[in-house]
This record gives structure tokens, sequence and C-alpha cells, in this order.
């Protein structure tokens, strides 16, 4: 049976902001193998009822070298600024290959091993099958790299949201803010709410258009913008049939955690 993806994301939004709250969250040391999503993607077999886990973004430090990451992720490329993957790589080793960005760093994209994804099918669970399909943070489908610098070290992770996901709820990206902002911390955060331009409007009452960034206590810098809105042109109805238009708006989070030095 098809889960009810609205239904579940409430359900996963309510739960997870109430464990973030809950806990006081430690947004770099990863977690130990076996903890939470810390784990290495083969600890059970398809199939079996132990629920096997799987290494995330949230597993790779700042400072950490090449060559002490996960090898346990799929599908390396270089990056195109938080876009879709441009020249196939064998592993983070490789990221020389990739053009620098304007700040020296190279980009690396990737994605999370599909072993929950299988182990959910194996057994029937509609809502794992929903929450692992693909390359999720806190259920939402996401575009995810790596940015490292020239002594082959991590210096920040990039994290975009993915329109292109088709099993997400695409009006439903911006959330994802609230998800990153519980993880590290709501206060603090320096935020710029920049004006409607010409022919912008809000989708279902919302407009946002966020920027805001954020010191962190070890050197590094957290930028979040925001975007939910319908761009010039678009419209909730096709002004000739009258009928509801599909994915006529922008809704994206874009969240980059920088180590600056």
């Amino acid at each position: 049976m098809e889960p009810d993806r609205r239904n579940y994301r409430m359900y996963l939004s309510g739960w997870l902001i109430a464990a973030l709250l809950a806990a006081v969250p430690s947004p770099y040391p990863p977690p130990q193998a076996g903890e939470g999503q810390g784990g290495g993607a083969q600890d059970a077999p398809k199939g079996s009822d132990e629920r096997p886990t799987r290494r995330e973004v949230w597993d790779i430090a700042l400072g950490a070298k090449i060559a002490e990451l996960p090898d346990d992720f799929m599908d390396y490329a270089c990056g195109t600024n938080g876009g879709p993957p441009s020249t196939p790589l064998t592993g983070f080793k490789d990221f020389r290959r990739c053009r620098p960005e304007p700040s020296g760093l190279r980009e690396v994209y990737f994605r999370y091993d599909d072993e929950l994804e299988y182990w959910a099918k194996a057994n029937n669970l509609a809502a794992q099958m929903e929450q692992y399909i693909g390359t999720k943070t806190y259920g939402f489908p996401i575009t995810v790299s790596v940015l490292i610098g020239d002594v082959a070290a991590v210096r920040g992770i990039r994290i975009v949201s993915d329109p292109r996901d088709p099993t997400g709820d695409r009006d439903e990206a911006y959330l994802l803010r609230n998800f990153l902002n519980a993880r590290f911390g709501r206060e603090g955060w320096q935020c710029e709410d920049q004006p409607a331009e010409s022919g912008e409007t809000p989708v279902a009452g919302i407009f946002i258009k966020q920027r805001c960034t954020k010191e962190m206590d070890d050197g590094a810098r957290g930028l979040l913008v925001t975007r939910h809105l319908r761009k010039p042109g678009q419209s909730q109805y096709d002004p000739h049939s009258g009928k509801e238009t599909i994915n006529q708006f922008e809704s994206n989070v874009r969240f980059e955690l920088v180590r600056m030095k």
C-alpha cells in the first residue's frame, strides 16, 4: 500500500522537532558506529528483522582528513554548487579532479547507501520505505556534498533540498530549516528577510525569502537560505483552463557549514 506522505511527514516533523528540542544536540562529532545513523550499512542482511543503519552527512566531521572518511556512500561525483552531479569519481580521494570554487574549495557530491531502503521493502515497512528512499535528512530529499580544501581535509558540508526527487512533497521543502535550526541552536542567527521583487507572490499565504548566518563556537560559519514563493509568471491556477497547476512555485533550503580556517 502506498504510504500517505503528508500524514507521515506531519508525524515525522512533530516527532523529530520534539526529540531535538528535548536534547542538547552536538552538531559536529559523528556518532560512534552503531549509534543512531552513525554505523555502516552492512549491519544486517536484506530481509532481516534487525534494522541496519547507514552513514549520513552528519557523520562527516569538519577537519577530518580525506583518508579517514567513511567509504560506504555511493555515486561520488564533482558537485555543481548544490546541483546535480557532474564528473563521476571513485571516492572522496579523487577530489582534485573537481574544479575549485571561488573560495578555493572543491565540492564532492555523494549519495547515501540504499541498504536501508531495501531492508524496509523486504520487511514491508511503509513509513521506513518513505523515509529512506533516496538521500534524505529528517525525511526531506536533499543533494549533499562535502567541501574539501587543498590540504585534503573537509572544510565544509553543503545540503540543498532536491526538487528532482519525486518521493517528497515539494511544497514542504522549506520546513527543512526548522530541523536545521533545532540542530544548530535557534539563537545567534543573523537573518535578513528580503522583500518580494516584482511578480513574486506567496504560496498558500506564505512568503519566505530569507538568508541567515551564524558564527559557530569552533570557527565554522553556518549559512541557511530559505525560499518559499511563486516567481513571476507562476500561479496556483492556469489562467486559461482554470485548472490547478503543478509545481509552479519555489520551495527550497540551502545549508552550508564551513570552517573558515
